[in-house]
């Protein structure tokens, strides 16, 4: 059980990152912090997955361009608001409604539907990120959030249910839509971090896919 519970924190970890990556700009401190030796070691740690290995050293190749940028915080920020917060035909919205909504509006039946499971599960949104319920940043939240409850149950079968739910909802909530919204940053993110990121988070959310669903078998 210590193994299930390290391995599932270190999970959550990278969720919770880059759902903190893709909620707001970085400020010059957060870019520091991408740029020490823990940031660098996680990395290192991350690319000896063979799965994560090229998404990852695209995103390192993205952080060593940033220590040379001008004015880099200032860049990255206009990065930010050119992809995530323009419009669909010039950026990467980050809402899962305009990749598998009916509409193609915002707040379609995806927000809905993420809004409801939230509810079922008791897991609240930060008050202070007004967005959606279908923004990536709460739904890679979310995801944090139910790897940590499988944790405090007694026992591997008791977190078994919880461990199927993170399968499907990485498979109906986030894959649905992560290969899209990938490619469109991939499109319009001329530097390239954004882009990369989205990169790793596509590669980490297969890889966990395989993961659970070994689980299960």
């Amino acid at each position: 059980m210590k193994e299930f519970i390290a391995f599932n924190e270190q999970r959550a970890e990278i969720y919770w990152w880059m759902s903190s990556l893709f909620a707001r700009e970085l400020t010059e401190q957060d870019i520091a912090q991408y740029q020490d030796g823990e940031m660098i070691t996680f990395l290192s740690g991350l690319a000896m997955t063979a799965e994560l290995k090229a998404p990852v050293e695209q995103f390192r190749d993205a952080l060593k361009r940033l220590e040379v940028r001008e004015d880099a915080q200032l860049e990255l920020a206009a990065d930010f608001c050119g992809l995530f917060l323009s419009t669909p035909k010039s950026g990467a919205l980050p809402y899962a409604s305009l990749y598998v909504g009916e509409s193609g509006l915002m707040n379609d039946k995806p927000a809905q539907d993420m809004q409801a499971l939230m509810e079922s599960y008791e897991i609240a949104q930060r008050k202070e990120f007004n967005e959606p319920a279908d923004h990536l940043a709460v739904e890679l939240d979310f995801m944090g959030n139910l790897i940590i409850m499988a944790n405090h149950k007694a026992s591997l079968d008791d977190a078994e249910p919880l461990m199927q739910a993170q399968l499907e909802f990485i498979n109906t909530m986030l894959l649905n839509w992560l290969p899209q919204f990938t490619a469109k940053a991939k499109q319009y993110d001329k530097f390239g971090f954004y882009a990369a990121a989205a990169e790793v988070l596509l590669a980490f959310c297969q890889l966990d896919v395989t993961f659970l669903a070994g689980d299960e078998q």
